[in-house]
């Protein structure tokens, strides 16, 4: 194995273990803006401008993504968001 090819494998390696996750909240026609703002907030630890962003991202573009890191993060506040019936995905 050359030395390039030993360099290009650790890069791939370390690409893999840094790898984050995000959760995407998708529009819908049921969730008012104030609940969706409400639980960014509650489940993303959103400032008041921030979930309102990201609110209105969701609403125009159809989707957002609304918090990045690892799984196991990420994972309770996607089931807090799912719970309080808003569309939310682990990406």
């Amino acid at each position: 194995m050359s030395v390039q090819e030993e360099v290009l494998e650790e890069v791939e390696i370390k690409e893999e273990v840094n790898q984050q996750n995000e959760i995407v909240v998708f529009n819908d026609e049921v969730d008012t803006f104030d609940h969706v703002i409400d639980m960014l907030i509650a489940a993303c630890d959103h400032d008041p401008l921030q979930a309102e962003q990201c609110t209105m991202l969701i609403h125009y573009k159809g989707k957002c993504a609304v918090k990045t890191g690892d799984y196991d993060d990420l994972k309770p506040r996607c089931s807090q968001l799912l719970d309080a019936g808003i569309s939310a995905e682990i990406h």
